[in-house]
């Protein structure tokens, strides 16, 4: 008993009885110091505020085509898609292209193209705003 004693003073047993029964002390993971804790909120590496803005005028779209489609809903495309206009090089292309998907409104879409084409000026086109997967390898 003596025994067991000194050899929980001298730090070298876990006091469950003989000598020859050490474990090994429990080790820390070893952190690299290249290794840099990670934030606790990891979100995207895109502009925030390009973002923002992209989802600001999606939803004004929206609105705007129920307002020039009320009471007809069924006749409604079902998107005006964002990216298909940015790769357009011009404004005037950008106008046909929409009056192309608006053409069954029978309501004046002028003032709609007009207000939506300064609004796409400067917007990111969604590959951008998306953050490559990691498994994936480039084509």
């Amino acid at each position: 008993m003596a025994a067991n004693r000194w050899w929980r003073r001298a730090g070298r047993g876990s006091g469950s009885g003989s000598p020859g029964s050490r474990r090994p002390p429990a080790r820390s993971p070893a952190r690299s110091p290249a290794l840099q804790r990670r934030p606790e909120r990891v979100t995207v590496k895109y502009n925030r505020r390009e973002l923002q803005r992209r989802l600001d005028t999606e939803r004004w779209i929206d609105r705007r085509l129920e307002e020039l489609y009320r009471g007809r809903e069924t006749e409604m495309p079902d998107e005006v898609d964002i990216d298909a206009l940015l790769e357009l090089e011009t404004d005037t292309e950008r106008a046909q292209a929409l009056q192309a998907i608006l053409k069954s409104c029978t309501t004046s879409i002028e003032e709609f193209i007009q207000e939506l084409l300064p609004q796409l000026q400067g917007l990111p086109k969604q590959q951008v705003l998306q953050n490559p997967d990691p498994d994936e390898t480039p084509p």
